[in-house]
């Protein structure tokens, strides 16, 4: 619910606060892929989820990375190709 506002000229320009605004409770999810963490330290939250998913974050950026190094060397072979082509063509300037 939206608070109102004041509509007075000499009152303050802020809404009106409900101080008994109380966040809902979440219920626990019963979703397959939701698992909790065996201890509750960071560091132990961070190597649960790197074990699962660090393969196939490799696996993905290792095909970006290969993707774009390729991209990289097709337009300098083709320039590479273009200056022999033309070397060749050109009469001896020795």
């Amino acid at each position: 619910m939206k608070p109102t506002q004041n509509q007075r000229a000499a009152a303050q320009k802020f809404p009106v606060v409900d101080y008994c605004y109380h966040a809902p409770m979440l219920n626990p999810s019963s979703a397959p892929c939701v698992k909790k963490s065996k201890s509750n330290s960071l560091w132990d939250i961070g190597r649960d989820y790197f074990d699962g998913e660090s393969n196939r974050e490799f696996v993905t950026e290792a095909a970006v990375a290969g993707t774009l190094i390729v991209m990289a060397i097709v337009p300098i072979m083709a320039g590479v190709l273009a200056v022999a082509h033309l070397l060749r063509v050109l009469p001896p300037l020795f």
